[in-house]
């Protein structure tokens, strides 16, 4: 289920990005960004590049200005995807940073944020991070959910879910194609939980977060992904 599209357009990644600060949470390398103040907390949850791409840290300052708590972990311990590794092929590396590893992580995290006195959370994930998603909606420990450009994700999955969630793919996508979005719709209506599902045009896998800054679509259709995605949040997590 992974591709050309999921390591398309790689980050330069940045450990020093972003306005906010590095500190360990439920024993992972977290990015953090905003106030607990606010007791509202947004869970972001990388594509297979990490935590340390610059446009992801920026997007999680974006979320923090909006106030939230923002967390981004590093599920890779380290070790995210590499293109230019020619040991570590995506296949091979999959295999030692799996969804279902993060999702177990995942849920150390939903408890320390707890333990911080946080009232309700919201999680988006992008690309490998939608899988992670998936299983924190279905169990549910989160209040809210979005995924943006999913990989990995199944009809079962939606089938699952159990929290308001909003579904943001790209025209051009072969992990999450238009077709399988739309019947991720169709369960979604016919079900009892709020969702909203939207296939960006023009765009392609990893857009949200991977754009291309010269290409003026791109960052627009970026731009209203993020957007949409703050709204989300903000009807649903408080």
């Amino acid at each position: 289920m992974s591709g050309p599209q999921c390591c398309s357009n790689p980050p330069t990644l940045d450990s020093a990005s972003g306005a906010g600060h590095v500190e360990n949470l439920a024993g992972l390398n977290t990015y953090v960004s905003g106030s607990l103040q606010s007791k509202l907390a947004v869970f972001l949850i990388s594509d297979i590049f990490g935590y340390e791409a610059p446009n992801f840290r920026k997007l999680a300052d974006k979320v923090a200005a909006a106030g939230f708590y923002v967390v981004a972990p590093d599920f890779f311990y380290g070790e995210p995807y590499d293109p230019n590794n020619p040991d570590r092929p995506l296949s091979v590396w999959i295999k030692d940073h799996g969804p279902d590893k993060g999702y177990e992580d995942a849920k150390l995290v939903i408890d320390a944020l707890k333990s911080k006195g946080v009232s309700s959370i919201g999680a988006a994930g992008f690309c490998w991070g939608a899988k992670v998603v998936a299983g924190l909606a279905k169990d549910p420990l989160i209040q809210a959910a979005v995924m943006l450009h999913p990989s990995f994700v199944t009809v079962d999955d939606i089938k699952s879910v159990k929290v308001p969630i909003a579904i943001l793919g790209a025209e051009h996508d072969h992990l999450s194609p238009p077709e399988l979005l739309k019947q991720f719709d169709e369960i979604l209506k016919a079900s009892e939980v709020d969702s909203f599902v939207k296939i960006f045009p023009k765009v392609a896998h990893g857009w949200s977060v991977r754009y291309d800054v010269n290409d003026s679509t791109a960052v627009s259709s970026s731009n209203e992904a993020q957007q949409d995605m703050l709204e989300w949040f903000a009807k649903y997590v408080k």
